[in-house]
């Protein structure tokens, strides 16, 4: 018939796999950004209140973010003690400098430069112990694992933290922060307090150092 519109080729969400695959991590990460949005906001907030001597909301922003720095600094310095330790005066630091807490990043990223420093004082008072988190975990023994396998990856956990053992303590910060925690380049910029570029410097000869050390593992 003449003047029929041709029907649309755009994708049917109803029928076409990817398309829905496509909408539905639109979806997700959309509510992971809504839900850090308020996640921030309600630090904030409850920063505000600590900062005005509330210690109720201040041990509610220590329980939220505890998990997550405690994970960071035993990653740093290698060992669960001297982890929480770090924690623990990263928090009595921040409950006195609440009134320095400006806004201007999030509550969450400023915890994380508190403990990033405390760690990197540790470690620049000391040769760095290379931390066991950073390889994984061993893989548990199964029907499917031979002791042989097992063998091989402690080999490599034991490889891996000789190799760390020759970062620096920036180097291993940034290489944490990056390749471990997922960070963006800005976020270990913040955090560390150095440039992107300088992030990027640092990462850049920590995998070089790293690939090197654990070459002849491999």
């Amino acid at each position: 018939m003449a003047g029929a519109r041709t029907p649309s080729a755009s994708p049917d969400t109803r029928t076409d796999p990817d398309a829905r695959s496509d909408t539905d991590a639109r979806s997700d990460a959309d509510a992971r950004s809504d839900a850090d949005a308020r996640a921030a906001a309600e630090d904030a907030l409850l920063a505000v209140r600590a900062a005005e001597g509330d210690e109720e909301a201040f041990a509610v922003l220590v329980r939220r973010h505890a998990p997550a720095l405690t994970r960071l600094a035993t990653r740093l310095l290698g060992t669960r003690t001297e982890a929480e330790d770090a924690v623990q005066e990263a928090f009595i630091s921040a409950w006195r400098r609440l009134p320095e807490f400006q806004g201007r990043s999030s509550f969450g990223t400023w915890l994380y430069r508190i403990v990033t420093n405390r760690c990197l004082n540790v470690l620049r008072a000391r040769r760095p112990a290379a931390p066991l988190e950073a390889a994984g975990d061993v893989p548990a023994a199964e029907h499917t694992t031979s002791p042989a396998r097992i063998t091989e990856a402690r080999d490599a956990v034991r490889e891996l933290r000789e190799a760390l053992d020759l970062l620096s303590a920036e180097q291993r910060a940034c290489w944490v922060l990056r390749e471990l925690d997922g960070r963006s380049y800005e976020f270990v910029a913040e955090t560390v307090g150095i440039s992107q570029d300088a992030v990027r410097a640092r990462v850049f000869r920590a995998r070089r150092c790293l690939t090197q050390a654990l070459g002849a593992w491999r």
